[in-house]
C-alpha cells in the first residue's frame, strides 16, 4: 500500500486571526464523488467551481478587479 500526503485546504485571512474568524476565506478541493471540485466559502456562505469552469470565473474576477474604482 502506498500513502501520499495532499493539501486540501488554504486559510487566507489577517495575520493573527484566529481559524474561526468571520473574515477568513476558506480555499478546499472537495470531492462528493463526483469528480473533484474547488469550494470557496466564508463564514458558511459556499461558492463551487469546477476545472473547466474555474478559469472563465477567475477571468471575469480579475476584469472586475481591473474595473474597480479607488476613491481615495
Amino acid at each position: 500500500m502506498t500513502y501520499e500526503t495532499r493539501t486540501t485546504k488554504i486559510i487566507v485571512g489577517v495575520k493573527g486571526d484566529q481559524i474561526f474568524s468571520d473574515s477568513i476565506t476558506e480555499v478546499e478541493i472537495v470531492d462528493e464523488a463526483a469528480g473533484e471540485f474547488v469550494e470557496i466559502s466564508q463564514h458558511d456562505k459556499k461558492l463551487r467551481f469546477d476545472a473547466d469552469e474555474w478559469p472563465h470565473v477567475r477571468a471575469a474576477i480579475n476584469k472586475m478587479f481591473k474595473l474597480c474604482r479607488n476613491y481615495d
